[in-house]
């Protein structure tokens, strides 16, 4: 069988995570990047063999097989429309979109195709989040009630001047905490609960709008540094999902508690996280097999969550395999994003 062909977009989070996993990968095979800006220099740095200034540069200079978009989230609906239009499976990044009507554009020009989509949420391939999946589909925490996915950082103090600025702090752009984790964490919570939400209701919350870059000049934000969510799946069971960059722990959890026990994961963050059992009379540390690329957290510390999506993302291509977190899990975290306020 031969390697898929893999054409990425974007050269930041492309070059520092896609195109190692890529490469690292059996079954797939980088031959192109494509950015406006540094797609020659990450090319020559991770020994891609083009470079292309646009996808669509990208898809009439080379054949492909797959396009990963790693590009800003403002660029994800035109890459993702030109991706799928040339007939190629797509793997995206969160957020999906810019807004509801993108991403359901996206998502019927797939099915449309008859190519995959696929989501880059990979932190549901955390061991940690693995095993309390199991504890939940084996009915370990009986009757489930409450999930929570959630994050505490410094990244946006006032006082951190680590970031300038850019399409990041611009809400217009895709910027911000809500676009940044959400997703992850909307997809989380879907996941864990085995269904699709009901309602979420929310709020973003910007805390410190005024922000001063490391060049010493201040500038003004429109993005969020906080987000709050509570999702309801019926039957009983709720969730709290919610990232705030602004208080000087570092901190992530995700948990569920049940009418028979809770799992509780945390943290720093998902590449340290630690699950607890506990019950009315106990209280029990897991003992959590390591992801089999553990080996390549040197490279990024997303590499050993990246890889096992990568695998399930081929599968999917070679067997129609469920599983890969799709297009329709995008759509459903990016309607999530709305109904918070984000996108409206």
């Amino acid at each position: 069988m031969s390697k898929l062909r893999v054409g990425i977009v974007g050269s930041s989070f492309g070059g520092a995570v896609h195109a190692p996993a890529y490469a690292l990968h059996p079954r797939f095979e980088v031959v192109a990047i494509a950015s406006p800006s540094s797609a020659e220099a990450v090319a020559r740095e991770r020994k891609i063999p083009h470079a292309f200034g646009s996808v669509e540069e990208m898809l009439a200079g080379v054949e492909l097989d797959v396009v990963s978009v790693a590009s800003p989230p403002f660029d994800h609906h035109r890459s993702v429309l030109a991706a799928v239009a040339a007939g190629k499976h797509v793997l995206c990044e969160k957020p999906f979109a810019l807004t509801v009507a993108q991403a359901e554009e996206m998502l019927a020009a797939s099915e449309r195709a008859g190519t995959v989509g696929a989501l880059a949420f990979e932190f549901r391939y955390v061991p940690a989040v693995i095993a309390i999946k199991e504890l939940i589909d084996n009915r370990h925490a009986g009757a489930l009630r409450e999930i929570e996915v959630s994050r505490l950082s410094r990244e946006l103090l006032e006082r951190n001047t680590n970031r300038g600025p850019s399409w990041w702090f611009s809400r217009a752009n895709g910027g911000g905490v809500p676009n940044a984790t959400m997703p992850h964490f909307f997809d989380l919570a879907n996941h864990l609960a085995g269904r699709a939400p009901r309602a979420t209701y929310g709020l973003l919350r910007t805390a410190n709008p005024r922000r001063m870059g490391p060049d010493g000049v201040p500038f003004e934000t429109d993005v969020a540094d906080g987000a709050f969510a509570f999702v309801d799946y019926g039957d009983g069971l709720v969730a709290r999902c919610s990232a705030d960059a602004t208080v000087v722990v570092e901190s992530t959890t995700v948990a569920v508690h049940g009418e028979t026990r809770s799992a509780v994961a945390n943290g720093t963050f998902f590449g340290d996280l630690r699950v607890f059992t506990i019950a009315e009379d106990e209280q029990d540390e897991l003992e959590i097999a390591p992801s089999p690329y553990t080996k390549h957290e040197a490279v990024h510390g997303n590499l050993p969550f990246f890889l096992p999506l990568l695998d399930a993302f081929a599968e999917r291509i070679d067997l129609g395999t469920p599983g890969v977190p799709a297009f329709a899990d995008g759509l459903a975290a990016q309607r999530q994003l709305e109904a918070i306020g984000y996108g409206r």
